[in-house]
């Protein structure tokens, strides 16, 4: 069952812009510096980053909720590699960096291993990218 859906366009690949069809969202792309980019604008693997962040953040805290945990406050950090592969192209690297108030190491790293499992980002790329979440609580 179907619960949202979206779309959005890019032209120009890397150097391009990217916005979604109903227009609440428009940014300027560049390939990163690091790759011998302007680094002017985004890139899809920030883009990836930032949309996989705030997806497993509201992941943890249904969760959370749904299981009546005392989740005091939580921040997600995303990192997004691209490396190159074996075959001549391009994968991507991801880690999960989790920092859970409110709970002690054992129940922090509990609940975002069920939110692991209930996040879309987290099961779209699930047997293809290796994610090890990293849980700090404060």
């Amino acid at each position: 069952m179907k619960i949202y859906e979206t779309s959005a366009r890019a032209t120009g690949g890397r150097n391009g812009t990217s916005e979604t069809l109903d227009g609440a969202f428009k940014t300027d792309l560049s390939i990163p510096k690091a790759m011998g980019g302007s680094g002017n604008g985004v890139n899809p693997e920030q883009l990836f980053a930032a949309g996989y962040a705030a997806c497993f953040d509201s992941a943890l805290n249904h969760v959370a909720q749904g299981k009546k945990i005392p989740l005091e406050g939580s921040a997600i950090t995303v990192g997004v590699s691209l490396n190159a592969n074996k075959s001549g192209g391009f994968d991507l690297g991801v880690t999960i960096e989790a920092e859970l108030e409110g709970l002690d190491q054992d129940a922090a790293e509990k609940l975002v291993a069920d939110a692991h499992a209930v996040c879309p980002y987290s099961n779209a790329i699930k047997g293809n990218i290796e994610v090890k979440p990293v849980v700090r609580v404060k």
